[in-house]
């Protein structure tokens, strides 16, 4: 029984040791793209685009889902909104680079508060924001504490209301004390890795995933032990917080879009996004047949006229769903499956 302990203590300490090295290595692939923004004891790492003279759009602020960090939503938006808009690309705290501040931040309020004081920091008084997936949470919690600085609110298949089941195991295993940062240290990483490729063309599906997505949006970043911990306490506090939180969505006043697949096998969009649409006033839902769980990769076109709908604009978004909709039907005839 002792040598058997022993052995599994030498094979922890190693697994810490890889853990460790493996991090840093994942670091030094995916260094910080932008700046790091004082929130008032503890700073969140953004990519700030300066408003153009060319500026059609008002500022426009972009909150990243679970498991990912501003790259993810960076990536599709941003050449497609350049000249445009002054936009903010926020690693939420915890995530990316960002710090995590302290035990408010394991909430979507204290996440959107942190949002809101990197947006003030930046002289942005009023935003459209946009939502993907666990951001949407963030979106809607911001809308409720912050109205005077939601221009507008664009969820991209959101995760905002209480659902049936509860959360994947690793989740709940990973938040508890000791346990929790045990796993993270030793055995997360390396078994992470190996689902990188696997486990974002799940998120993708039906859709195709782009070949390039994980060396661009470093979704290894969050397999790092403390970034692993915080989007695991994300998580399983997402669950009782939007029970709490969601009787109070009706409040929202702001302009909104949902826009949402009716293949999303991560979130169940009949709940979350049919949720949105019933909760909000005004709030247009847009459903897209054939797309899952990633709008803002897979249908960038729509989540752009769907802000600019937002904005004011004149835009027809069913006639845009329906054009998103035949795109879809010819990669799926390239890429089927």
């Amino acid at each position: 029984m002792i040598i058997l302990i022993s052995i599994i203590l030498l094979a922890l300490a190693g697994l810490a040791i890889w853990t460790r090295l493996k991090a840093r290595e994942i670091e030094a692939r995916y260094p910080p793209a932008g700046e790091m923004i004082d929130v008032g004891g503890y700073r969140l790492h953004a990519v700030h685009v300066p408003r153009p003279d060319s500026a059609d759009l008002p500022p426009l602020v972009f909150i990243h889902g679970a498991s990912g960090n501003l790259l993810d939503q960076q990536a599709p938006f941003r050449p497609m909104l350049e000249g445009r808009a002054e936009m903010l690309f926020i690693d939420r705290p915890g995530h990316g680079w960002s710090e995590r501040g302290g035990e408010a931040n394991d909430t979507p309020a204290g996440q959107a508060a942190a949002i809101a004081r990197a947006m003030q920091a930046k002289g942005i008084s009023s935003a459209i924001i946009i939502g993907h997936s666990f951001g949407g949470a963030i979106a809607a919690s911001f809308a409720l504490d912050h109205p005077q600085m939601t221009a507008g609110l664009v969820f991209l298949a959101p995760a905002t209301h209480t659902w049936p089941g509860g959360i994947a195991w690793y989740y709940g295993l990973t938040r508890l004390p000791v346990i929790g940062p045990l796993f993270a240290n030793t055995l997360a990483l390396p078994a992470g890795l190996t689902r990188l490729e696997s486990g974002s063309a799940c998120v993708f599906a039906p859709n195709p995933k782009p070949d390039d997505y994980v060396s661009k949006t470093a979704p290894a970043l969050v397999l790092r032990p403390r970034a692993f911990r915080n989007n695991a306490i994300d998580v399983a506090n997402l669950k009782p917080y939007v029970t709490r939180v969601a009787p109070r969505y009706p409040e929202i006043k702001s302009p909104t879009v949902i826009v949402t697949g009716d293949s999303d096998s991560v979130v169940l969009a009949h709940i979350h996004s049919e949720g949105l649409a019933r909760d909000i006033e005004g709030a247009e839902l847009v459903w897209v047949r054939n797309l899952g769980h990633k709008p803002d990769h897979v249908t960038t076109d729509l989540a752009v006229r769907a802000i600019e709908k937002v904005a004011g604009m004149d835009v027809d978004l069913q006639a845009a769903a329906t054009s998103a909709e035949a795109a879809l039907a010819a990669d799926n005839a390239v890429c089927p499956g």
